[in-house]
């Protein structure tokens, strides 16, 4: 199995965007819900906070507590990628591709806001 540094980049960035969507981004809660609890509970300043918590039996419990993991599932997500770039590499090359620059965009734009923040 040869890989360039490129190729490796270009995953490395997708698994990174992939990760984050999958646990983070609101466009795919329909797919956390299943999945988790949600609690309420007022804080000190008289403010209602949510929590997630993973349901408490089965599978359902084993992808909850594996989604509310970013690490976790960061390496689900990288083996998927992975996995579809060598099965099939001329559907998964635009796929990559996207969540690549997807991922780049996101770190350009972390950054950016950490320093006009300050």
């Amino acid at each position: 199995m040869k890989i360039s540094l490129m190729q490796l980049l270009l995953l490395a960035l997708a698994s990174f965007r992939f990760t984050r969507l999958i646990v983070f981004d609101k466009i795919t809660e329909f797919l956390r819900n299943p999945f988790f609890d949600e609690v309420e509970e007022v804080n000190a300043e008289g403010e209602v906070e949510i929590y997630y918590i993973p349901k408490k039996f089965g599978i359902r419990r084993f992808m909850g507590e594996l989604l509310s993991c970013y690490w976790c599932t960061g390496i689900w997500s990288s083996a998927i990628l992975v996995g579809i770039s060598f099965l099939f590499p001329v559907w998964a090359e635009p796929i990559i591709l996207i969540l690549a620059v997807a991922g780049m965009a996101a770190i350009i734009e972390t950054i950016i806001q950490y320093f006009i923040g300050k």
